[in-house]
């Protein structure tokens, strides 16, 4: 259910936000009034979703960003702060698996190096530099997008699960250095989303996380911008430091 006007006059970042839930949580926010700022590394496809979103009535700018890159991440969110004045919301989405259904001992460990690059490095590089201009209003909503993977353990995709497991460390330690402000730091853990991501994974891989959903089928993107769109919204002033489950039922704790 799209509730109009609920992010009216703020801006959002989304990154990774030219596809899969990036895009999904984009849309969301810019139907209920937020100006985008979207990343993405691929230009193409980036281009591609800003021309829909335009189309659907949404503001929205594209920015090529490759997040584990400091200057580039560092100057498009210069950019967006001369660009709008503020930055009120960040939904960081941005993320690669990496091999799968690999034993440790056979993981390459450059893929390992790239996995970190994008999902532990990146997702610091987007929360110091947007932080950097939240502090100075003293109010802002950060989301991290971890996964199942981080708290539970995939076996046989070792880069992703220690990656996400550190996000979901990120979010926790840094919630706190911001506890004292109107800022907060949250994280979304979720299982297996129906994205294009999938299309790369091992089947035996992708059939081992899917049988541990109790609830016998894939996330929908829709699904999950719903709860990103409440999370970052000025209705949750009173959490901060957590990492919310949408696993249908894998979560226990």
């Amino acid at each position: 259910m799209i509730i109009k006007e609920r992010f009216k006059d703020k801006v959002a970042i989304i990154t990774g936000g030219a596809d899969g839930i990036g895009k999904g949580v984009a849309c969301r926010l810019g139907k209920e009034g937020a100006v985008l700022a979207v990343f993405d590394i691929n230009r193409e496809l980036l281009d591609s979703t800003i021309r829909e979103f335009e189309g659907l009535g949404i503001q929205a700018k594209g920015f090529v960003v490759e997040v584990s890159s400091e200057s580039q991440v560092s100057e498009a969110i210069l950019e967006v702060e001369r660009l709008w004045s503020k930055i009120d919301i960040v939904i960081h989405a941005a993320g690669i698996v990496g091999p799968t259904n690999t034993k440790i001992t056979d993981f390459p460990t450059s893929d390992f190096d790239k996995i970190y690059e994008i999902n532990l490095r990146g997702t610091f590089l987007i929360t110091k530099y947007t932080l950097k201009v939240m502090k100075k209003a003293g109010k802002g909503r950060l989301l991290l997008i971890a996964s199942i993977a981080g708290k539970e353990g995939n076996p046989g995709m070792v880069g992703y699960s220690s990656t996400k497991a550190g996000v979901i460390g990120l979010v926790k330690g840094v919630a706190k250095e911001f506890a004292d402000t109107d800022i907060t730091v949250n994280g979304l853990a979720p299982a297996v989303i129906k994205t294009r991501m999938n299309e790369n994974t091992a089947p035996e891989q992708l059939a081992y996380m899917t049988a541990k959903i109790p609830m016998h089928r894939l996330g929908t993107i829709d699904e999950v911008a719903a709860m990103s769109c409440y999370i970052v919204s000025d209705e949750n002033s009173f959490s901060t430091g957590f990492v919310y489950d949408i696993s249908g039922g894998r979560a226990t704790y």
